[in-house]
């Protein structure tokens, strides 16, 4: 418990030192405080974009080909739960658990957030340099731009990663359908979704500069 809160008392002083720091600066970042700072060019989701992302976020090739085989794989490595064994069955059932999980977070998330206008979509930052970025990625994990396209607390993330961790006690293997296991799990889905956005954020620009066009490296927007 000490450490699922110590974790999230870190990402919110990360966010008031980043919002102070970068008060002198004319390219601001979203700020949690006061929600003042909107989105560049923003445009509401419609009803499309967002079931788009539900299916995507939850059934897209990142997904099910990299982030559930993975996690799969090492609890399998690690036999948690003890339950479903070290074989190919186990880990077939952890993955098909954990797929549950996140269609039922994401599933939350996008309904609760079709109320008040959430919007779960990533946005690029707008500034330039790799730390700046970093504290951006750290920021959006938690916040999010409604349809005003100014960033506010993301509720409806919250309620979706909270709930569909406690919801599945109910379906889990008995070894880790507690309250403990469910905080553990929603940091780890907090985890995991900042390690989304940092690959969102970081990967076009290393692409671009491992394969660029005519052999030049592309550092437009490398530091």
């Amino acid at each position: 418990m000490k450490w699922v809160l110590g974790f999230f008392l870190l990402a919110l002083g990360t966010q008031g030192l980043a919002s102070a720091q970068d008060a002198r600066n004319t390219n601001l970042l979203p700020d949690a405080a006061s929600a003042s700072r909107p989105v560049p060019n923003y445009q509401p989701i419609t009803s499309s974009q967002r079931s788009g992302w539900l299916v995507k976020s939850t059934v897209g090739p990142t997904s099910l080909l990299l982030a559930g085989p993975l996690s799969a794989a090492i609890g399998t490595a690690r036999n948690i739960p003890s339950e479903y064994g070290t074989h190919w069955d186990g880990f077939g059932k952890r993955n098909g658990m954990r797929l549950t999980g996140i269609a039922t977070g994401n599933l939350i998330e996008a309904g609760l957030g079709a109320v008040w206008g959430e919007d779960p979509r990533y946005f690029h930052s707008p500034t330039r340099g790799v730390w700046p970025r970093v504290k951006y990625v750290i920021r959006t994990t938690f916040l999010a731009p409604h349809r005003d396209g100014r960033w506010h607390p993301a509720y409806a993330r919250f309620a979706g990663d909270i709930g569909n961790n406690f919801l599945s006690n109910t379906w889990r293997a008995d070894s880790i359908s507690n309250s403990k296991d469910a905080l553990g799990r929603t940091m780890l889905g907090f985890v995991g979704k900042l390690a989304g956005n940092a690959f969102s954020e970081f990967w076009p620009d290393l692409k671009k500069h491992l394969h660029p066009e005519n052999g030049v490296p592309d550092r437009t927007r490398l530091p």
